[in-house]
């Protein structure tokens, strides 16, 4: 390889957001040189082993209003290129490679393949149609000032000329670093979308049992207490579930701020008032008296096992307590621990189909119609390296799809700094470089 070569359009970072951004700018522009860099071996590769091999690849939520509001972070920058490049445009997108996708009962949606090598290979078949100049394992090391378009160091000493730059590194450091050298404000990534430690050895015997709606409550320093509702799965950890990580989304950088320490509010019975659990109980000392209370969960939605749990560990009631020996003292206190619960976050779990994080390049420093750099001309952005993320449901892909698609359909444009969007650029001064 020569030790200094050009091209018209270098993206870094072949990821979902990489990858579909090379692939706007290629069919917007044909005669293009395009060149994408991945560090890694395998491009793609979150995208592979996304949804337990299944790839969640968007979320059947096609109005734009109502879809923004699935990212704790980024939800009004997203309004518009949502109303550009939305769900339904993602399913079209991959209809006419074939591939179609279906909606599971949660919104989720996934090809019906199951297999994540189809999207996958989809990808990658469209970056060999379009020519688009693949890099394997060839890291980018930095990207020094110029005084006209972008110098591109890589590893092993070569550098590259381009008139546009996309980085889509997700949330590596080094995408971090090469934003910042190129004068952007970066905001503290974070953890987002992961899993609550609770130290009960107790609880951690339940893991596996689920429940099927929960409200949820977590007080934080420093904002009002914020609310979900959905399932729930105890773990040999702690607390899991959807609901459990959408609220982790939202509240990640106060429960950062805390080191993961909060006291989560549960109310196993959301569809009852506290006066109706009561009343439930009240019914049961009338009718049921000679009963142990441990025979039985007198409400569906919590398993015998969990019932065992609250009453015995979280109330600390007798195993021989019949329902008629029940005293008024326990029965608010069991009411309580139903309707209101509390449970000690120690720490933060685990959450492996997922890799999100919060933070990265300030929004206020990109402009969302072209995805390109306020401070930095012919520099673009697409991805979780921006200060973007969602809940779990295919919303974070659904982000890389959409920031890429406008990324790429700009970058098409003529490649100097004064070109309007949507240009294509000059084929006189295209170069393929296989």
């Amino acid at each position: 390889m020569p030790p200094s070569q050009s091209a018209q359009v270098i993206v870094v970072g072949a990821g979902a957001a990489g990858v579909f951004g090379a692939i706007a700018c290629a069919e917007a522009a044909p005669s293009a040189t395009v060149h994408l860099f991945e560090a890694g071996r395998e491009p793609l590769a979150k995208v592979r082993i996304s949804g337990g091999g299944r790839c969640n690849v968007t979320h059947a939520c096609f109005d734009p209003a109502v879809l923004v509001n699935h990212y704790p972070r980024g939800s009004r920058a997203l309004r518009g290129p949502f109303s550009q490049f939305q769900p339904r445009d993602t399913i079209a997108w991959f209809q006419r490679l074939g591939i179609a996708l279906k909606t599971e009962a949660d919104g989720r949606m996934f090809p019906t393949t199951d297999d994540s090598a189809t999207i996958v290979e989809g990808l990658l078949g469209e970056v060999r149609r379009l020519g688009i100049v693949l890099h394997r394992g060839i890291a980018v090391t930095g990207i020094p000032q110029a005084e006209d378009g972008f110098t591109v160091a890589v590893k092993g000493g070569t550098s590259w000329r381009c008139d546009r730059l996309l980085l889509a590194t997700g949330s590596s450091n080094l995408g971090y670093r090469l934003a910042q050298s190129l004068g952007h404000t970066l905001v503290p990534p974070v953890p987002s979308l992961f899993t609550f430690t609770v130290r009960d050895p107790e609880l951690h015997a339940l893991a596996g049992v689920s429940v099927e709606d929960v409200a949820l409550i977590l007080p934080l320093d420093d904002g009002k207490p914020l609310k979900q509702r959905g399932p729930l799965l105890l773990t040999h950890w702690g607390l899991s579930g959807p609901a459990i990580l959408k609220l982790s989304a939202f509240g990640a950088v106060g429960l950062h701020r805390q080191r993961y320490r909060a006291n989560l509010g549960v109310n196993w019975l959301p569809d009852f008032s506290q006066d109706q659990v009561r009343q439930t109980l009240l019914n049961l000392k009338q009718t049921q008296g000679k009963r142990l209370v441990i025979s039985f969960s007198p409400f569906p939605a919590l398993s015998r096992r969990l019932w065992l749990y609250l009453l015995q560990q979280r109330v600390g009631l007798d195993r021989d307590l019949t329902w008629a020996n029940l005293s008024k003292g326990q029965l608010q206190a069991l009411v309580t621990e139903l309707t209101q619960g509390r449970y000690a976050i120690d720490g933060q779990g685990v959450f492996k189909d997922e890799f999100v994080t919060c933070g990265g390049v300030a929004l206020k420093e990109v402009d969302f119609k072209t995805m390109e750099s306020r401070r930095c001309p012919g520099l673009h952005f697409a991805g979780e390296i921006l200060d973007i993320d969602g809940i779990t449901g295919g919303f974070n892909f659904q982000n890389a799809w959409t920031t890429g698609w406008l990324a790429g359909r700009a970058m098409a444009a003529l490649g100097n700094k004064t070109s309007a969007p949507g240009q294509t650029l000059d084929p006189a001064k295209s170069r393929r470089n296989g």
